[in-house]
């Protein structure tokens, strides 16, 4: 896969063998595309297309203050530039909100959505935990990084892979600070909105990790009731970053449900 930009200043790669319906992965905030590798590794006979949000990795972010609607409207624009008239997409932690408002304006455009992940309805000591993070990030202290690791993946997993580990530390450390605290406060300050997920209208696979604490399986067993017809699935012995570490799991969970919806 090479590294492309597009007309709007996009960073993204795309692997395309044929003419079928790409699947498209959107990151979370703080992260970059290159975070599913592991997915594009698996899906090698799959078009597979990822790309870095406004403000990470390659792409800049121009705005002082940015909405959610500017990430919709970035995958918009990437996959009407690339000809993409209907896709198959994944969204992850942040990714996933931006997914969420994607399938209730574009549900024309998908063959099948997959929320990965996701936050639904925090209490208010969930709220106050991650608006508490929100400050320390504000401070730049390197150790909110492992902490945010260690909320990540397993300490077994992270043991016995420090490369893994040492890569995604890296992809958090390069973030331009200013870019990623406009991206992060919108993700911390979220507020879901059921009469947007009432107008989702497409084949829904909701999965998080087991021992994900801040994406639980009880948000994403309430998430799924609110979106029509979705079902949902728990990666067993998962953290947030299940698709790393139970890779395996996850890609066959989601390989079972694309192919199902691979009209």
């Amino acid at each position: 896969m090479s590294n492309k930009i597009d007309s709007f200043g996009t960073s993204y790669s795309l692997k395309k063998i044929n003419d079928k319906n790409p699947i498209v992965f959107i990151h979370g905030v703080g992260l970059t595309k290159e975070i599913w590798d592991p997915q594009i590794k698996f899906f090698k006979d799959y078009n597979t297309l990822t790309y870095d949000l406004l403000g990470h990795g390659k792409t800049p972010l121009k705005k002082t203050k940015v909405s959610f609607n500017d990430f919709t409207k970035q995958l918009v624009r990437l996959i009407k530039q690339l000809n993409f008239n209907r896709i198959h997409l994944v969204g992850f932690s942040m990714g996933a909100l931006i997914a969420r408002h994607f399938a209730s304006e574009n549900s024309d455009r998908l063959c099948s959505l997959i929320i990965h992940g996701s936050i639904y309805k925090r209490t208010e000591e969930q709220m106050r935990v991650v608006k508490n993070r929100l400050e320390v990030a504000k401070l730049k202290r390197p150790a909110s990084k492992h902490t945010a690791l260690r909320r990540w993946l397993s300490e077994e997993f992270s043991r016995k892979n420090p490369d893994i580990y040492k890569k995604i530390y890296s992809i958090l450390d390069k973030n331009k600070r200013l870019d990623f605290l406009k991206c992060y406060d919108i993700f911390c300050n979220y507020v879901d909105d059921d009469n947007m997920l009432k107008k989702i209208n497409v084949k829904t696979l909701i999965t998080t990790g087991e021992n994900d604490v801040g994406s639980t399986p009880e948000m994403s067993k309430n998430l799924s009731k609110m979106i029509r017809g979705s079902n949902f699935v728990e990666i067993k012995k998962g953290k947030h970053l299940c698709s790393i570490e139970c890779a395996h799991d996850v890609n066959v969970t989601f390989k079972k449900f694309i192919d199902q919806n691979n009209a």
